[in-house]
């Protein structure tokens, strides 16, 4: 099980915020996120929003830390990119 999260960079509702994505399947994904405790409602078409509180937990229970532009390249190259578009 490979989970991949970039840094805490991205602003919103007063707060920072990581993403948290598979390269596998999005089964993966909320296991991994239930693990980590996170809603189910923090899942939005193709990722986990983390809170940078949590982005050591997810981290300590095997999330592999990436750069943005690698997070995305590795979610489109795995086919389960979802664009807002879409």
């Amino acid at each position: 099980m490979t989970v991949y999260i970039d840094p805490p960079t991205w602003p919103g509702h007063g707060r920072l915020w990581s993403h948290l994505i598979s390269d596998v399947s999005f089964d993966e994904l909320h296991a991994f996120a239930e693990r980590l405790g996170a809603p189910r409602r923090a899942f939005e078409r193709d990722h986990y929003d983390v809170p940078s509180e949590r982005y050591r937990d997810a981290v300590g229970l095997g999330a592999v830390e990436v750069g943005s532009k690698e997070l995305l390249r590795r979610l489109t190259d795995a086919g389960l990119r979802r664009p807002k578009h879409r």
